[in-house]
């Protein structure tokens, strides 16, 4: 459907009063009051409306849109298949037929014999708009497949369970699951979580295999509601794993895996700002810990008194200590030196034996793979960076080798050596030097497009890696710039700390100040910058192009977390209370609610020239909910001062991943290609 004007949003008064201000929000309707069910007739008619503008203003850019799904579609070989893992008697692997969308499991004997196709995602998604594979779990005995499904992008997952041999689904059938699913007590049981009316996982539960669900255990109920609670087996299988958190504070159980409905034995009692994790070798726990320092520590405890915790790895300031994996005869800690992924091999008998992993490059992602077995003398591990595509190594313990496996393969070509990639430091406005990793070609001509991507949140590192989809941009004379800003861990948990709660908008000026310090280094222009970022990178976009707008010359935002301050008001949403020690109270701290209003980008819209901008939603997004990109994207339409494109396209029948399928997620990525090509007035 074409239409000729855009979508005008009704106003409707909606006031309310926090700590003495009114907060009014004319918008505030498109919120369904049947939600997480959207059936509203005016609203749904709204969404579609906003769907045809964006259809009719991106038809002048279908035959690009086209042309560069095809390029992206011809970086991908599409029939391929994973390195064989052996686990137990069995080896595991997945494979993507020509064409496919989804992929396929199968395995075969380790002594010889057929290949077994364990689970068909092609035949499940049959039918379905949108499919998402949850969890996917073989019991320990190789005979029995949990996995759980979800078909419309609300992040509830039935879980269903198949005998291997003869392919017989059985009955059981555990609707409403968040969760990863783990095998105990002889593979006769099923430790599971389910999603409860707000979405929060506040449990852990069992289910005994041909019982009806009615009659399952809850094994942890957890009374705090901004807590998440998740399951776990320890490395050696003894042990079922029952841990609670948020974002800043965690709480470990440990049940035997043989008795699930044993009493469980507490770690260590929670503690406000303490986080912590665990896994067993023999009779001794391991610990990764922030108690002692905010870059963890690893220590041990004896299981009898599993809270009695002696260092084995100070914390450092040099050294984040971001996790470790336990073997039989050795254990590997993970971590980053400078922002760059570090792997030791240590060894429980002899702690001064440390062996580092080497890498080829200077700048690189690197990490443990799929490592299922306890006794191994070779571990998988993955490798990549800006110019170099993925690759899969396995490395021998003994001789400290690398084996190449697998590295990913570009069908229409790709020659790392036409590209260079840079990593920088440039200075925020308080000093702080902040670390940018760059992709360009190395025939890119100085001041051309680039395009700068950001998140900032919630400790999350934006990792340096391959990006097939990325080249169509570079090869186009763009530079790629990856902004490592605070609220991030990438360089340690302080990094983390200094862009949450009352330090978040050092997040959005590291941001700006960022592409400033790129324009004064000659990499490109103002107004020659496209941006993107979604759901806590989203809330970024709109951040910036409040405070900024004149920088960018196209901005895509993606399932944006826009609507902060009203979102964190709202008790009853799904994620609100695990959100509080994220961003802070706003409902009992005043001063929260004034910092999360300062900075909210929709609470920050004012009458301005924007730049051009295109937003996504899902409508079944349990994250970022469907309503607060479309209060936004209503918002700016009545405020701004230019005729600059504003898209907004919704996905009706997807979450807050966008749509499903390997080749499907990749229109969409064309689509916001071309958007930045076409107001950048990029030609080729």
């Amino acid at each position: 459907m074409s239409i000729a004007t855009p979508p005008v949003a009704k106003k409707q008064p909606h006031v309310e009063n926090h700590h003495g201000i009114e907060l009014s929000d004319d918008y505030a309707w498109l919120r369904d009051p049947g939600y997480p069910e959207v059936k509203d007739a005016e609203i749904l008619a709204h969404l579609e409306a906003e769907n045809a503008w964006f259809e009719t203003r991106m038809a002048g850019q279908q035959d690009r849109i086209d042309a560069l799904f095809r390029e992206m579609r011809a970086r991908i070989k599409e029939a391929d298949k994973s390195v064989p893992q052996k686990d137990g008697d069995w080896l595991y692997w997945i494979e993507f037929e020509e064409g496919a969308e989804y992929k396929k499991w199968w395995r075969r004997p380790v002594a010889g014999g057929p290949d077994e196709l364990i689970l068909d995602e092609v035949a499940l998604a049959e039918g379905h708009d949108y499919f998402r594979l949850g969890a996917i779990s073989v019991s320990s005995d190789g005979k029995l497949l949990a996995w759980s499904v979800d078909d419309n992008g609300s992040e509830r997952f039935t879980a269903r369970i198949k005998v291997l041999e003869t392919g017989e689904v059985l009955p059981d059938e555990i609707p409403g699951t968040l969760s990863s699913l783990v095998w105990v007590a002889g593979d006769k049981g099923l430790v599971y979580s389910l999603a409860n009316e707000q979405w929060r996982t506040d449990n852990a539960r069992l289910h005994w295999l041909g019982t009806p669900i009615s009659s399952d255990v809850e094994l942890y109920h957890e009374d705090d509601e901004g807590f998440r609670v998740g399951s776990s087996l320890s490395a050696n299988e003894q042990w079922l794993i029952i841990g609670s958190s948020d974002h800043e504070t965690s709480e470990v159980r440990l049940v035997p895996a043989a008795d699930p409905l044993a009493h469980p034995v507490l770690v260590r009692a929670r503690e406000t700002g303490v986080e912590y994790d665990v896994d067993l070798h023999e009779a001794t726990v391991f610990v990764h810990a922030n108690d002692t320092h905010e870059n963890f520590r690893l220590a041990t405890a004896h299981i009898s008194h599993p809270g009695e915790w002696t260092t084995q790895i100070e914390g450092s300031d040099d050294f984040y200590l971001t996790g470790f994996d336990l073997f039989r005869d050795f254990y590997v800690i993970e971590g980053r030196r400078a922002g760059l992924d570090q792997i030791e091999v240590r060894y429980y008998d002899d702690p001064q034996r440390i062996e580092p992993i080497r890498f080829p490059e200077a700048s690189y992602v690197a990490g443990l793979g799929d490592n299922p077995e306890w006794a191994v003398s070779t571990l998988r591990l993955s490798y990549e960076s800006m110019v170099s595509p993925a690759t899969v190594y396995d490395y021998d313990v003994a001789s400290r080798g690398l084996t190449t496996l697998k590295v990913q393969e570009i069908p229409s070509g790709y020659d790392a050596a036409l590209y260079t990639t840079e990593r920088l430091e440039i200075a925020a406005r308080d000093g702080t030097l902040i670390p940018v990793s760059i992709l360009y070609r190395k025939d890119r001509a100085n001041g051309g497009p680039l395009h700068l991507y950001g998140y900032g949140a919630y400790g999350i590192a934006i990792d340096p890696g391959f990006s097939t989809t990325r080249l169509s941009l570079v090869d186009r004379g763009f530079a790629y710039a990856i902004a490592h800003i605070r609220g991030g861990d990438d360089l340690g948990r302080a990094w983390y700390k200094a862009g949450k709660l009352d330090k978040r908008t050092n997040t959005f000026s590291d941001f700006v100040d960022v592409a400033k310090g790129l324009i004064g280094r000659g990499y490109t222009k103002a107004g020659r910058i496209s941006i993107s970022g979604g759901s806590a990178g989203g809330e970024l976009m709109g951040a910036v192009i409040n405070s900024d707008p004149g920088l960018w010359g196209a901005v895509v935002a993606h399932v944006p977390f826009v609507d902060v301050l009203a979102t964190m008001l709202d008790a009853s949403l799904p994620l609100t209370p695990g959100e509080w020690p994220e961003w802070g109270n706003p409902i009992e701290d005043q001063a929260a609610f004034e910092l999360i209003r300062s900075y909210s980008p929709y609470d920050q819209v004012k009458a301005q020239v924007y730049p051009p901008l295109l937003v996504t939603a899902g409508l079944n997004d349990p994250r970022v909910t469907y309503w607060e990109p479309a209060k936004w994207v209503a918002r700016l339409r009545e405020k701004k001062t230019d005729d600059n494109e504003l898209l907004l396209k919704t996905n009706m029948g997807a979450g807050h991943g966008g749509k499903s399928g390997r080749f499907e997620s990749l229109k969409e990525t064309a689509e916001e290609f071309a958007f930045i090509l076409w107001q950048l007035g990029v030609k080729a």
